[in-house]
C-alpha cells in the first residue's frame, strides 16, 4: 500500500492478506505509517520495514490543490510522475521492497511503482481496485461529461522507465494499474464499469477482527435516540492544511449536530481529535478506532468524507449516509451513494485560509431529512441484500491464490 497515514487502503487490504495468511500462505504487507501499522499488527500481520534507504521525495514537488481537484486516475498519475527522475527512483524503491521479498504474486490497490515494478521484476500482479480507480471507468468527474485534453501526463516518464527495464512502453498509465487481475471492491451498481472491462466483483471487503466487540459505553447508549457514526478520516496530513484533510468533516459534525437529540459517535482512524475543538459537546463520544461493522451495524446514521472504504462500510450494514467529501475521488463516491438514493452530500468550499468551509445550516437539514425521512434506509438496505451475491474477501482470496498457481 502507499504508505499515507490513514485506514483507507488498509482497511481493504489487510482482510484479504489475513485471508490468505489463514489459509497458510506466507504473506507480508507493506504499510508503516503510524495508523496503518496499528491495524496491520491488529491483524497479526507481517509488516515489512522500511529498506535502508527511505522513499524518494519529488525534488519539484507535488502540487497538492491539482492533485485533490484530478479528473481521473491518469490526471493524478501525471501530477505525481511526471518527472522521470522520481519515477525512476520511485519504481527502484519498490523493485527493491519486493525483490527482497520474493513473492509469487504482488497484490497492490493503484501505487503505480509498485504495479511497475512486479511488471519489470515478471511477478503476477492482482489489483484491488475501486471502480472509479480501473481504465474503463469514466473517472471521477464523470457527472460532467467528456475527459478534458491537455490534462497533465506521466507517459512520457514512466516510458523512460519501462525503455530502461526493456518491458514494453505504456499508452496510458493507469493500464498498469489492473494488471494481471483486477478484483473491485463494491459491485457494479456501486462502482460501475463498461460491460467489456475485464474485472471481478467482489463486493465490500471490510475489516474486523472475528472476535470484534463494542465497548460497553457504545452498546448501553440509550435506544430512543438516533446514532450518529461521524467518521472522520485523517483531521491533517501536516502541520499546515492541505487539500486532502478531512477536519472539515469534524467541525460540521460539531457546528450542527451538538444540540440534536442524538448519539454522537465519533472515531478518527487511530488519529486523535485536533486541540484545537477543545472538549467536545455532551452528547459526542470520541474513540480512535472501533470495530467498523458493528458500529455501522448499531448506528443510525454514518457521516464521512465520502471515502470508498466508508461508503462501503455504511452500505454494507444497510445504514445511509451524509457526506461532505473532500476532492474529486470521494465526491465521485458520493454522488454514486447519493444517485443510488442511500444518501446525500454537502460539498465544501475552499476558504481563503486555504481551510475547507461547510454550510452547517445546509448540513444539519440533511442530517435530519435522512433520518426522519424511511426511503434513505430502504435503499441502503436494498444495496445491503444485493452486496450478498459476491464473495467478498474470500472470492477476493480464492483469485489470488490462482493468480500465484497455488
Amino acid at each position: 500500500m502507499m504508505p499515507a497515514n490513514d485506514l483507507g487502503l488498509p482497511t481493504r487490504m489487510v482482510p484479504i492478506a489475513r485471508a490468505l495468511a489463514d489459509r497458510g500462505h506466507e504473506v507480508a504487507v507493506f504499510n508503516p505509517a503510524p495508523a496503518p501499522a496499528k491495524l496491520i499488527a491488529d491483524a497479526g500481520l507481517r509488516n515489512l520495514p522500511m529498506p535502508a534507504w527511505p522513499l524518494p521525495v519529488p525534488k519539484y514537488g507535488i502540487d497538492l490543490a491539482a492533485l485533490s481537484s484530478a479528473w481521473d486516475v491518469e490526471h493524478m498519475l501525471g501530477i505525481m510522475y511526471a518527472d522521470a527522475e522520481y519515477a525512476r527512483a520511485d519504481t527502484a524503491f519498490h523493485m527493491d521492497l519486493v525483490g527482497d521479498f520474493n513473492p509469487d504474486v504482488v497484490v497492490d490497490s493503484f501505487g503505480l511503482p509498485t504495479c511497475l515494478a512486479a511488471r519489470i521484476l515478471r511477478i503476477p500482479l492482482a489489483s484491488v481496485l475501486q471502480g472509479n480507480f480501473h481504465p474503463a471507468s469514466d473517472g471521477f468527474l464523470w457527472w460532467q461529461g467528456g475527459r478534458p485534453a491537455g490534462l497533465p501526463s506521466a507517459v512520457a516518464a514512466i516510458n523512460q522507465v519501462a525503455e530502461e527495464h526493456r518491458i514494453a512502453p505504456v499508452a496510458r498509465c493507469v493500464d498498469v494499474l489492473a494488471g494481471d487481475l483486477s478484483l473491485i471492491v463494491g459491485t457494479p451498481e456501486t462502482d460501475p464499469l463498461p460491460a467489456g472491462a475485464d474485472v471481478t466483483y467482489v463486493g465490500p471487503i471490510i475489516w474486523q477482527r472475528s472476535n470484534a466487540t463494542l465497548p460497553p459505553w457504545f452498546t448501553a447508549l440509550r435506544r430512543d435516540r438516533p446514532v450518529i457514526w461521524v467518521y472522520s478520516g485523517t483531521p491533517r496530513y501536516g502541520g499546515a492544511p492541505t487539500p486532502f484533510d478531512s477536519i472539515v468533516v469534524i467541525r460540521a459534525a460539531i457546528a450542527a449536530l451538538r444540540d440534536m437529540p442524538a448519539h454522537v459517535v465519533l472515531t478518527t482512524g487511530y488519529q486523535e481529535v485536533p486541540r484545537e475543538f477543545g472538549a467536545l459537546p455532551s452528547n459526542f463520544r470520541h474513540a480512535a478506532f472501533l470495530p467498523a461493522g458493528a458500529t455501522a451495524e448499531r448506528s443510525d446514521l454514518m457521516v464521512h468524507h465520502g471515502g470508498h472504504g466508508s461508503v462501503m462500510t455504511g452500505l454494507s450494514a444497510g445504514r445511509p449516509a451524509v457526506m461532505i467529501p473532500t476532492y474529486t475521488e470521494r465526491e465521485s463516491n458520493a454522488r454514486r451513494v447519493v444517485a443510488l438514493g442511500a444518501g446525500e452530500m454537502v460539498r465544501p468550499t475552499d476558504g481563503p485560509d486555504r481551510e475547507k468551509h461547510i454550510d452547517a445550516p445546509e448540513f444539519g437539514a440533511k442530517v435530519r431529512r435522512v433520518l426522519s425521512e424511511p426511503g434513505y434506509r430502504r435503499s441502503a438496505e436494498r444495496i445491503r441484500a444485493s452486496m450478498g451475491d459476491f464473495g467478498g474477501v474470500q472470492q477476493a482470496a480464492d483469485r489470488i491464490e490462482r493468480l500465484a498457481g497455488g
